[in-house]
């Protein structure tokens, strides 16, 4: 909404500049955006009267005028506007002068003869071309003839006016007009309140006698009114009312047209003035459009209408888009002498519909939209008719001719000065509530402390308490309310155990070489089923995306393994194929086939390697991946997770695994994932090299209690190591080995480390050799060999016991 700050000065006495009050407005709570003046640096600009006006001798275009600009000696003026002629008064920057740009204004000659000064159009003056009447479009501005000669030019242009750009919300839709600002500002300044006055002295004809009104569709057009103004003549509007429409960003058409847009800002009514000769007929009906129907608009437009929109007819054709715009056909032109006024009120939704539809978007639709007061129709009416007599010669028919009810009633809201006080966290007096109510212009009843408030029809916005009390603290000052700062007791933010756990896995990941990958959720049925390893996943229902979209991202994966796959095979396609990488993400399952049960999601941790795991150039040595390597890597990560000596690997076989080279890891006998290679058919399929895989489930894993660290101090006493190499069958994990060998070391055996394993010559078929370094020591004191040979026999009876083994020679 712009503000024309003098305009505002016809209602309120306003005592501070248009800075300082755009000031006071916002801190009450709408934003004024923009504070512009429409003075654009001009000085200078004096009133003046063209007392001679003759041909150039020299230029064709060109006109040699003597101004009259109340000084001893008139002035010559060279002027190439078209229009320019003697008896004008017309504004003049004279010699010295500064318009728009810094433009300075000396003394020239123009083909030979003098010109002291320049006689000015509206846009030289700053005015944007598009608001320009159209009179004056092409060539200099014709003052008043009541301008007084040697006077300040800016002031009968009003260029001497601020305008405040006002950002307001959709609730508050009673300041868009000119009345609804001045209310406002009326009440943040407590000054008095200035509305028009408004005398129609009517004719002794009837408006009743002209037309008739009736409306089909009376939920989308409660209320609609039609009055009658004889005799109009059409002309310019009085240069004050240009002016201020100009200020408002609305083009000047002529007085009976640029009074409607008047009225307009003024009361945020719309009006539509109808020629009443073209109308084609003394009714009016308001009904829904007919599919198909066409009317041409206002710019010349031919629109095709549907039965979601809202028309006017005249009984039987469209002449307007009620709340929109009107029909070519009927519009106001040159000759009209008899006007038919509308004024209505139509429902926003149907506006709205209209408005997009076509896309037409006017200052009226956009009220409508909005919400306007539907007791103020009426008051607008005698308000536009008023100045149609005054202005354009009109006279006013008797009555107004309705359809519908023209009133509604007003709203109720309560509020009390505890819950004010209490909200704002203030100590507003009784008195002082009073008084702010008295101020926005609402009839109260107080009862206690309770405020019984009737709400007036153009403050819709307010309906429950809650509303009254940001009226009352926004009047009262929001800077007045006194600060307050919490009182709570800091806490420095920080990771959950389970963060930090997963934090930490991740880490160590990185920092054994791997590169996290981040693979989507959705693939398809086969790859969500595959790479199962325990009997949950077998037992699981695929998870079916409603409206994928592709196949190949219709199913929620339940396992991470296919999609590391993908990566390795988009790297091996690229010649990249020594690649490690992991993946920390949500896996999901559905034990029933049932809506009403939702899925259960889980955090896995998987893996997959390919191709050479170190190179050493200068040493010459290569390592590729094998299953110790990435077994390796997952022993390291239970050994930071402190769960190393409750993991166990057991060779298994698995869906699209190596046979003889997969394994699933326990924790405490409980299966929580597995490790091993990818089948050398399934690598086939995917295109791929010799490749490991991993997979976790790490909420188990971090889920597992785990014993404090227990830090212990060095050892003072020396260490004794023993080797011991046995043979066993070749099919016997050296894991179950090492198992044995430390239930039997005793309290003395702290470590135990397969060193190798020997198959071949001179070993019996069927049967390794499994050698394990042994280290033996006693923190509180040194160990004799009579001891550590009674506990090195004890291994080797166990070991010959439970698994036959016997020591190697």
């Amino acid at each position: 909404m712009l503000v024309s700050y003098n305009w505002l000065k016809d209602y309120v006495n306003l005592d501070l500049s248009a800075a300082e009050l755009a000031d006071k407005i916002t801190k009450s709570g709408i934003e004024v955006e923009i504070v512009e003046s429409l003075n654009k640096g001009i000085t200078g600009v004096v009133v003046g009267l063209v007392l001679e006006c003759v041909q150039h001798p020299n230029a064709d275009k060109l006109r040699v005028c003597k101004v009259d600009l109340g000084e001893e000696e008139p002035v010559q003026i060279v002027c190439g506007a078209p229009n320019v002629a003697a008896g004008q008064k017309v504004p003049v920057a004279k010699v010295g002068a500064v318009l728009p740009g810094n433009f300075k204004i000396k003394k020239a000659k123009l083909r030979g003869e003098a010109s002291n000064g320049m006689i000015c159009s509206l846009t030289e003056l700053g005015v944007e071309g598009k608001l320009v009447p159209k009179e004056y479009s092409s060539g200099i501005f014709v003052m008043p003839s009541d301008a007084e000669i040697g006077s300040d030019a800016l002031a009968y242009l009003n260029l001497d006016d601020y305008v405040l750009e006002l950002g307001l919300t959709p609730n508050r839709a009673d300041c868009l007009n000119m009345l609804g600002v001045a209310y406002e500002v009326a009440a943040i300044l407590n000054e008095e309140l200035r509305l028009p006055e408004v005398q129609v002295e009517a004719s002794g004809e009837k408006a009743s006698d002209y037309v008739s009104v009736a409306v089909d569709a009376k939920e989308d057009n409660p209320y609609y009114g039609a009055m009658i103004i004889k005799n109009i003549t059409i002309a310019p509007s009085p240069l004050w009312m240009q002016n201020r429409l100009i200020a408002a960003g609305i083009r000047p058409i002529n007085n009976v047209v640029d009074i409607t847009n008047y009225v307009l800002l003024e009361y945020g009514q719309p009006l539509h003035a109808f020629d009443y000769d073209r109308l084609g007929s003394k009714e009016i009906l308001v009904r829904r459009a007919k599919d198909g129907e066409e009317m041409v608009t206002l710019d010349n437009a031919k629109r095709k209408l549907g039965t979601n929109h809202l028309v006017i007819t005249n009984g039987k054709e469209p002449v307007a888009v009620a709340g929109v715009m009107g029909g070519a056909t009927s519009e106001v032109q040159d000759d009209t002498t008899t006007v038919l006024l509308e004024a209505a009120y139509f429902e926003g939704i149907r506006v709205r519909a209209a408005s997009k539809d076509l896309g037409l978007r006017s200052e009226a639709s956009s009220r409508y939209e909005k919400g306007i007061d539907r007791n103020r129709v009426y008051d607008a009416a005698y308000r536009a008719a008023s100045l149609m007599a005054q202005y354009a010669g009109g006279e006013v028919a008797q009555g107004i001719v309705e359809a519908g009810e023209r009133l509604v009633s007003e709203g109720k809201a309560e509020v009390t000065q505890t819950r004010i006080n209490t909200l704002l966290g203030t100590e507003i007096e009784g008195e002082q509530i009073s008084d702010i109510l008295k101020r926005l212009r609402f009839e109260f009843d107080v009862q206690g402390e309770n405020y019984v408030v009737t709400v007036p029809t153009r403050r819709p916005d307010i309906t429950i308490d809650a509303d009254l009390v940001e009226e009352v603290g926004r009047i009262y000052g929001y800077d007045r309310i006194p600060t307050t700062y919490l009182l709570s007791e800091g806490r420095p933010g920080g990771l959950t155990p389970y963060q930090a756990a997963r934090r930490k896995v991740m880490r160590y990941m990185e920092g054994t070489g791997l590169y996290q990958a981040v693979t989507y959720a959705l693939t398809t049925t086969e790859k969500s089923n595959a790479f199962t390893f325990s009997e949950e996943q077998e037992n699981v229902h695929s998870i079916k995306v409603s409206h994928p979209m592709s196949e190949e991202r219709s199913t929620l994966r339940s396992t991470l393994i296919p999609q590391l796959l993908e990566v390795l095979k988009h790297n091996h396609h690229r010649s990249i194929d020594d690649v490690g990488i992991f993946e920390i993400s949500s896996v999901f399952f559905a034990h029933e086939q049932s809506l009403s049960v939702l899925p259960e999601e889980k955090t896995y941790l998987s893996g997959a390697l390919t191709g050479l795991w170190s190179i050493h150039p200068w040493q010459g040595e290569k390592k590729k991946i094998d299953f110790f390597v990435v077994k390796g890597i997952l022993e390291g990560l239970f050994e930071e997770l402190g769960l190393h000596s409750r993991i166990s690997f057991e060779i298994e076989s698995l869906p699209g695994m190596h046979p003889g080279r997969t394994a699933v890891v326990k924790l405490d006998s409980i299966v929580v994932g597995f490790i091993g290679q990818i089948h050398p058919g399934t690598q086939k399929e995917w295109d791929l090299n010799e490749s490991y895989v991993f997979e976790l489930d790490l909420d188990q894993l971090l889920g597992a209690s785990v014993e404090p660290t227990v830090y212990q101090t060095l050892p003072r006493f020396p260490s004794i190591t023993r080797d011991i190499a046995v043979v066993v069958d070749q099919n016997l994990p050296a894991g179950d080995l090492n198992t044995v060998i430390h239930e039997a070391g005793g309290e003395l055996l702290k470590e135990s480390s397969l060193f190798d394993l020997y198959e071949g010559e001179r070993m019996e078929e069927g049967k390794k050799s499994l050698a394990f370094s042994l280290k033996y020591y006693d923190p509180e004191r040194t160990l004799t060999d009579e001891e550590v040979t009674k506990a090195h026999e004890n291994i080797l009876r166990s070991l010959e016991e439970r698994f036959g083994a016997s020591l190697r020679k």
